[in-house]
């Protein structure tokens, strides 16, 4: 297992998914706000997720963190850096937690890890995925300041939304 770096930003603690995130995940999986990614899951599901986050570490060098706030550190999502099998290309990719949306979160955490993947991964680019239905997941990325490029069909979430988001020299 790589040892996974921690980010912060001014609110926000990103970590490594661990053992003890399992409760929260399986909260979000089991509800309906995990719709446009796949869930709602069962308990088993939401352990599968977690062992694939933690897996897709160990295999690509790279993934989400947990998003933490800074202040109480009450845990609010899921934010970073995703490319598994099948995917069109790496992707930063957000997933917020019941109760912590319209704060910014999403978008402070997914800039902190597009900041990683250009800076320490040297990445050249990078996509943010967005189920057509999503409208505040497309606020998003579009406050990331990424374009809408077109959709993409994708053999499990099917027509997804490809919004581009800016080359490393215009986010510097």
């Amino acid at each position: 297992m790589p040892v996974i770096p921690g980010l912060t930003t001014e609110r926000l603690a990103l970590r490594g998914p661990e053992l003890r995130d399992f409760e929260a995940l399986r909260a979000f999986y089991a509800s309906e706000r995990s719709g446009f990614v796949g869930g709602p899951k069962s308990a088993e599901g939401a352990w599968r997720q977690l062992a694939t986050e933690i897996g897709h570490w160990a295999l690509r060098g790279y993934g989400r963190w947990i998003v933490t706030e800074r202040a109480g550190g009450r845990t609010v999502g899921m934010v970073g850096l995703w490319n598994p099998e099948g995917w069109p290309e790496p992707e930063v990719a957000w997933d917020l937690f019941e109760g912590c949306e319209g704060k910014g979160y999403a978008t402070e955490a997914a800039r902190a890890a597009r900041d990683h993947a250009y800076g320490a991964l040297g990445w050249p680019t990078a996509i943010s995925l967005v189920d057509p239905a999503n409208a505040a997941s497309a606020r998003v990325a579009e406050r990331l300041g990424a374009v809408y490029e077109g959709e993409v069909s994708h053999e499990t979430y099917g027509a997804i939304g490809v919004y581009r988001h800016p080359v490393p020299e215009a986010c510097r």
